[in-house]
C-alpha cells in the first residue's frame, strides 16, 4: 500500500486560496502553469476630442465640422511651418436655380456663383413682389396760370414699417429730371395708419406747356421715424406729357420700388447749357404802365425752383430791379429777404416815374442774390427786360407798353447775362 506524496505548498507569489468542490476554478487559481481561461476584448480607450470640438457637439446640429484653431491662420504660432486650412464649405442638399432650371452643364464655381446671385434676386424680388398698398391722387395743369395743382387724397393697404405693425406716411413730390429740394413737395404726416387720408392740394409754380412735355412726376410714400432715418416704402410716376391742358385727372397707382436710375435723373452733357439755366429758377414778374400816374409798376411776385447756394441745401434770396440807363437812387429797389427757402413768394410792387416814350428806350433788369450775413450776397440768376431782349422777355414788354393800364404777368427764366452791370452785390 502506497501512501502518496501531499500536494507540494504553494509559492509565496500566489495567494492562498481555500480548497473547493470544483477543480476548474481552483486550479486555474493556484497553479499557474494552467491553461489561461480565454478573456474578453479589452475595454474601449476613452475619445479624445478637444473642448471646442465638444462645445461644437452639443450646441450645433448637422454633422460635426472641423474648427479651425487660431495658430492656423497664423502660421508663426507654429513650431514648423504649415498652410492654413481650407475655407469651410456648405454641403447644399438641393440645388436648383430661381427659374427651376436644374444646372446641367455648369462648373461647380460657376454653379455657386449663379446660385448666390439668383438668391440675392431673389431676395430683390420678393420685397418688390410684395404688396406696398395703392395712392390715389389729382392731377391739374392750369396753363394760363402756369400751375400744377397735385391733390394728394389717401393710400390703402401701405406696408406696415414700424414695431406695432402700422406706419407714420407722408407723401414726398419731385419733378425729373433734375429732382432736388427745389422742386420738392410734402404733406403732412399722419400717425399709426395704413390708410391715411390727407386730402391736401400741392402746388408747382412756373410750370410751362413745355414742360409738360419733358417733365415726370414722382410722388413717393414713406414712414416718418423720429429716431432715425425716414422710410421708403414706395412710389409712383406719372409722365405730365399725358395731361391735358385744363383736365382734373384722377389716378389710383399702386405702389412700386422703382430702381434708381441716375442716367435718367441727371441730364446729359449735350444739354447742359439749358440744364444751367433750368437749375437758377424761375421768377413771377408783372408790368403795368399807369398812365394816370404816369408810372411803370413793376412786381415781383415768387420764384420758383431757384439754385441752392446754402450749405444746408436752401437759399435766403431776395430780389433786385433796376431800371437802365441810371435814373439815379429812385432805380433802385430790392424786396425782403426770404429766409430758407427756394420757392419764395414777395407779392411786392415798386413804381418807377417815367413817361411812355422814354420808358420804350429804357431796360429793366432784374436779379436774384442770396442774402449771407458779414459776407458778399450770391448772385443766384437774373433776367433783363427791354427793346433789347428777346424771346417771351421782349414779348413781354411789348405787351406791357401795348396794354397801357393792364397788369401783365409773365413767368422768365434766369440767367446769368441778367447781373446787374457796374453794380457791387450789397
Amino acid at each position: 500500500m502506497s501512501v502518496s506524496k501531499p500536494p507540494p505548498p504553494p509559492s509565496a507569489s500566489h495567494l492562498a486560496i481555500p480548497p473547493s468542490s470544483t477543480s476548474a476554478p481552483s486550479s486555474s487559481a493556484t497553479s499557474p502553469s494552467a491553461t489561461p481561461h480565454p478573456a474578453g476584448p479589452p475595454p474601449p480607450s476613452p475619445v479624445k476630442i478637444s473642448m471646442q470640438e465638444h462645445f461644437a457637439i452639443n450646441v450645433c446640429p448637422g454633422p460635426i465640422l472641423p474648427i479651425p484653431q487660431i495658430s492656423d491662420f497664423f502660421p508663426r504660432f507654429h513650431d514648423y511651418p504649415c498652410t492654413p486650412p481650407p475655407p469651410r464649405e456648405k454641403k447644399i442638399l438641393k440645388e436648383e436655380t430661381f427659374n427651376g432650371e436644374t444646372g446641367v452643364g455648369y462648373k461647380d464655381g460657376e454653379r455657386r456663383l449663379d446660385n448666390d446671385g439668383d438668391r440675392e434676386e431673389a431676395v430683390d424680388s420678393d420685397d418688390e413682389d410684395t404688396y406696398l398698398g395703392t395712392l390715389e391722387f389729382t392731377l391739374l395743369f392750369d396753363q394760363e396760370n402756369n400751375c400744377l395743382h397735385c391733390t394728394i387724397n389717401k393710400a390703402k393697404g401701405l406696408k406696415a414699417m414700424d414695431s406695432n405693425g402700422l406706419a407714420d406716411p407722408y407723401v414726398k413730390l419731385h419733378l425729373l429730371p433734375g429732382a432736388s429740394k427745389a422742386n420738392k413737395l410734402r404733406t403732412k404726416t399722419l400717425k399709426n395708419t395704413l390708410n391715411p387720408v390727407w386730402n391736401e392740394t400741392l402746388m408747382y409754380h412756373g410750370i410751362t406747356a413745355a414742360d409738360m412735355t419733358t417733365k415726370t412726376l414722382r410722388l413717393c410714400v414713406c414712414d416718418m421715424d423720429r429716431l432715425g432715418r425716414n422710410e421708403f416704402i414706395g412710389e409712383v410716376r406719372v409722365a405730365l406729357k399725358k395731361l391735358k391742358e385744363g383736365e382734373n385727372k384722377r389716378y389710383n397707382m399702386g405702389l412700386e420700388r422703382i430702381a434708381q436710375n441716375k442716367d435718367a435723373n441727371n441730364p446729359t452733357v449735350e444739354q447742359g447749357a439749358v440744364v444751367a439755366e433750368e437749375e437758377r429758377g424761375r421768377i413771377l414778374v408783372s408790368l403795368c404802365y399807369n398812365t394816370e400816374k404816369g408810372c411803370l409798376l413793376v412786381g415781383i411776385i415768387r420764384c420758383a425752383h431757384l439754385a441752392a447756394m446754402d450749405s444746408n441745401g436752401y437759399s435766403d434770396p431776395f430780389v433786385k430791379i433796376m431800371l437802365q440807363p441810371d435814373m439815379g437812387k429812385k432805380s433802385k429797389y430790392k424786396t425782403t429777404v426770404k429766409k430758407k427757402t427756394l420757392n419764395p413768394e414777395f407779392n411786392e410792387e415798386f413804381s418807377y416815374e417815367v413817361t411812355l416814350d422814354q420808358l420804350a428806350k429804357k431796360t429793366l433788369e432784374i436779379s436774384v442774390w442770396d442774402y449771407d450775413l458779414g459776407m458778399s450776397n450770391d448772385f443766384i440768376g437774373g433776367v433783363e427786360l427791354g427793346i433789347n431782349a428777346s424771346g417771351q422777355r421782349l414779348r413781354h414788354w411789348f405787351d406791357c407798353l401795348k396794354n397801357k393800364g393792364k397788369k401783365v404777368e409773365y413767368w422768365h427764366t434766369l440767367t446769368q447775362q441778367g447781373a446787374p452791370s457796374g453794380d457791387k452785390p450789397d
